[in-house]
């Protein structure tokens, strides 16, 4: 059983920047992801990195956010710039195995909230 445990949220005005961070409990070869979801909406996908480091995002996302790893620290990162209200949400990390059936693990999630 994999644990996650977020952090780095917090209260930002619009356009400033804040940096996530997801810590797992044991050494990751797999997919990770950041996820988030926003008051009465459902979740949402932001952005993956494989264990390689090849990223993926969001199209809302795209050009402001940027997700990293540090495979030696077991963490993902989510670097968040030029933040809109609109982001606004709890942001969840997510470690996908490609098994038979596949496995999801989630941390509690750390909330972003964004003035404007």
């Amino acid at each position: 059983q994999v644990q996650l445990v977020e952090s780095g949220g917090g209260l930002v005005q619009a356009g400033g920047s804040l940096r996530l961070s997801c810590v797992a409990s044991e050494r990751i070869f797999s997919l990770m992801a950041w996820y988030r979801q926003a008051p009465g909406k459902q979740r949402e996908y932001i952005a993956t990195i494989t264990a390689g480091g090849t990223t993926n995002y969001a199209d809302s996302v795209k050009g402001r956010f940027t997700i990293s790893r540090d495979n030696a620290k077991n963490t993902v990162y989510l670097q968040m710039n030029n933040l809109k209200s609109e982001d606004t949400a709890v942001y969840y990390c997510n470690v996908h195995l490609f098994r038979i059936p596949p496995v999801d693990y989630w941390g509690k999630g750390t909330l972003v909230t964004v003035s404007s």
